[in-house]
């Protein structure tokens, strides 16, 4: 038996004899049998020992061999071929093993069954290639080799992992790599090509055909990886890097997500055991939950405590529930949740550095980059940019359909530390201040296109007029969106005595706020907005505002007490500065918090005498305040058994809608002239002539879908199919049924009201549906 060597002379000298006797130059042999001419040169040279089947078949081909001679020449190179050296014995210096599993791996079953599926059912001419990546912490490389082990029946010609290092000031070069890997191949020293292209050609020979499973881990980029990849043939290779690799074509992708909370559990219980977990069950969800349900985190967590076996579960918790504690917590031994943050950290170029931490002083659970640029002191285009790359590192989540992003809680806290450390209060408050101020003015200018004394003036008042919302559409889009941003921008410019800015967001506002009322948020608007006029010493703003806060109270939170005292307040301060526009408004407010207290006298004559105040004057603003007072007055006397004087009202508002109110829009009119024919509607229900009712009813339910207000729509919708019920409608229920759940979900007290008649309908009590 010959050894390697003795093999590949014999192999390069018999090809050399059969070219020449061939008369064929080396270009020509190459050319006929699609093998390079360097590739030909090693073979005949020794440098290549042992070709694959298919090229010594193409040779042959291409030298008219007979077939004895072919299968010569196919024994030669046979001889030749190195054997992979696998896992299956100790790890000598030129062996790559698979690293030890882990016991207690939990979950991926899905992302597992994929891969199985790649391995199972392989494509033997393309190698199958897998890129998992994502953000520090969870689990890239325990998943890879988990799922190494698993795999590794299929590939029975060897299984190689190889970390790059990526995170490393030097990651392991392609050329290194390809080292490791060829001696792991059996490949002499002596036999491994200087050149990287070399070192790949000879790699990619060596593996086609073969069914070997490679595990890549820690990759730093595409360029590492690429020279690594085989050509061809069943092989599968598995990559883990915390960049995205989106430069790598035709790969397969394992996304992996965090832990559901019950697996996270199910983490801890493999690490700690089950009696611990059993007896404190709470605390091991508070746990996960602090853990961000992250695999490393939960992991350094369940370390900790295996090595403190007689410590309780929740003691950690009360530990991490500090966030200024909690990174000092996740610490276990060598394992650092600190440190795997830092790692990523500090590969990161400065600009994208600030942008991650600075980022982190936004409010809410996303941003988007408007917010980026401000706290980073960067263009828009270059705040887009950095959070793209810090999303194809896996340090932020990007939305599915807009531009928004999002970090995990716990690289939150990591990234707002970096903003101590490296930026210091003086910095900090500066970006905070810029941030605030810009996003404060745009909000008010984005809200003013609801108000209908200034929405033609709206987009003057922006920050950046180019890039403002163009249209209602917009600016209630950017509104909602950036409700958390603006919010806290209202909040610091209080706090720093602004108030000047809280009053003009504030009165912006207050059109807006109509079409959200199921927002909690507006009575800490308008809260903020009183105080601020109460600081400014005028008392004509505090009544407007003070009525503001009542209308909020009243219906955003449901809650009639402060809703009546802000009311009273505001009534007090209207008195004393002459403004019967204020002095009506308050009446109304009050009105409604003291019906709902189930005072309804008193409620009936506050809106008698607000009715009387309004009439009596001339203003746009009058009419409309006149005309809610009304409906609200009819609302009372209807409840209270009187359904024909509440018709009377009604109709007289829909009179005045009718008739017009100079100086406001169509889209307004028809808001209230909505509303006139709700109560109509109802009030036609109340008399039991129910064919009547429908059609007013229908109408106002039309109007508030089409003006995008969900709490008014969602009341019409029920007083709609309370009367589709009785008439008998086939459209009653599911009707009914889409009115609970949307009020179940604004939180309106009229849920109850629709469980009941969607009950009554079913013949079921109320709750069981």
């Amino acid at each position: 038996m010959h050894d390697g060597t003795s093999s590949a002379v014999d192999f390069g000298q018999r090809l050399r004899m059969l070219r020449d006797r061939a008369g064929l130059s080396q270009e020509a042999l190459s050319h006929a049998a699609g093998v390079s001419v360097r590739a030909l040169a090693d073979m005949e040279r020794g440098r290549t020992r042992g070709p694959q089947r298919r090229t010594v078949q193409a040779l042959a081909e291409a030298l008219g061999l007979e077939k004895d001679e072919a299968v010569e020449l196919e024994k030669a190179a046979a001889l030749g071929r190195p054997r992979p050296r696998t896992d299956t014995g100790p790890a000598g210096p030129g062996t790559l093993a698979l690293p030890r599993d882990i016991r207690d791996f939990t979950a991926r079953g899905p992302d597992l069954a994929r891969l199985l599926d790649l391995a199972r059912d392989p494509d033997p001419d393309r190698p199958s290639v897998t890129v998992v990546a994502g953000q520090p912490g969870l689990g890239k490389s325990a998943f890879a080799v988990h799922a190494a082990h698993l795999l590794a029946p299929h590939f029975s010609d060897g299984q190689f992992a190889l970390d790059l290092h990526g995170m490393d000031p030097e990651p392991i070069s392609p050329r290194d790599a390809l080292a490791r890997l060829l001696r792991a191949m059996g490949v002499a020293e002596a036999a491994i090509p200087a050149d990287t292209d070399d070192r790949t050609g000879l790699w990619r020979s060596l593996t086609a055909g073969r069914r070997l499973l490679l595990l890549l881990d820690n990759a730093a980029d595409e360029d590492q990886v690429r020279p690594l990849l085989p050509g061809t043939g069943p092989s599968l290779t598995i990559i883990t890097s915390r960049h995205a690799l989106a430069g790598l074509e035709a790969v397969h992708r394992t996304h992996l997500a965090l832990l559901r909370r019950e697996e996270a559990v199910e983490l801890l219980t493999r690490i700690i055991g089950a009696d611990r977990v059993r007896a404190e069950a709470q605390a091991a969800r508070d746990l996960a939950d602090l853990c961000g349900h992250l695999p490393l985190a939960v992991r350094i967590a369940g370390q900790r405590l295996l090595s403190r076996s007689h410590e309780r579960l929740g003691k950690l918790v009360a530990r991490l529930a500090a966030e200024g504690r909690r990174l000092d917590g996740l610490q276990a031994g060598s394992l650092r949740m600190r440190a795997a943050f830092a790692l990523s950290y500090r590969q990161l170029p400065p600009d994208a550095q600030t942008v991650l931490r600075r980022a982190a002083l936004s409010a809410g659970p996303d941003f988007g980059p408007e917010t980026a640029a401000l706290l980073a002191g960067l263009s828009y285009d270059e705040a887009v940019t950095r959070a793209e790359e810090l999303t194809d590192a896996g340090l932020l989540q990007s939305d599915a359909d807009t531009e928004r992003y999002r970090f995990h809680d716990l690289l939150r806290l990591y990234a707002s530390e970096q903003v101590e450390a490296e930026d210091g209060p003086a910095v900090r408050d500066a970006a905070l201040d810029r941030t605030a101020s810009w996003m404060l003015r745009r909000a008010t200018a984005a809200a003013l296109h609801f108000d209908v004394d200034h929405e033609r003036n709206a987009t003057q008042s922006d920050p950046d007029p180019e890039t403002a919302p163009a249209g209602r559409d917009e600016a209630r889009a950017w509104l909602e969106t950036e409700r958390a941003q603006w919010l806290a921008a209202l909040r610091r410019a209080h706090d720093a005595g602004r108030h000047r800015e809280v009053l003009d967001a504030a009165v912006a506002m207050h059109w807006f706020s109509d079409l959200n009322q199921h927002w909690e948020q507006w009575v800490e608007v308008f809260r903020r907005s009183s105080d601020s006029a109460r600081a400014l010493g005028t008392r004509q703003e505090e009544a407007v505002h003070l009525n503001y806060l009542a209308w909020a109270c009243n219906l955003c939170v449901h809650d009639p007490h402060t809703a009546l005292a802000s009311a009273d307040a505001a009534l007090t301060a209207a008195r004393e500065c002459g403004d019967g526009l204020q002095e009506g408004w308050a009446l109304g407010y009050g009105a409604g918090a003291l019906h709902r207290l189930g005072r309804v006298a008193e409620a009936q004559e506050r809106l008698r005498e607000g009715a009387r105040c309004l009439a009596s004057q001339d203003s746009p603003q009058a009419r409309l305040a006149e005309l809610t007072v009304l409906n609200s007055l009819g609302t009372l006397l209807r409840q209270a058994g009187r359904a024909a004087e509440a018709l009377e009202i009604h109709r007289r508002s829909q009179r005045i809608c009718r008739a017009g109110l100079p100086g406001r829009t169509d889209e307004v009119i028809a808001l209230y002239h909505a509303v006139a024919r709700q109560q109509i509607g109802n009030d036609l229900a109340a008399l039991e002539r129910w064919s009547e009712a429908e059609e007013p009813l229908r109408h106002s339910l039309a109007a508030f879908e089409a003006a995008q207000m969900p709490a008014w729509t969602e009341q019409a919708r029920l007083d709609l199919g309370k009367v589709l019920a009785v008439t008998g409608h086939p459209d009653a229920r599911e009707t009914l049924r889409t009115a609970r759940d949307a009020l179940t979900e604004l939180r309106s007290p009229r849920q109850v009201e629709a469980m009941a008649a969607l009950a009554a309908l079913d013949g079921t009590p109320a709750g069981t549906d």
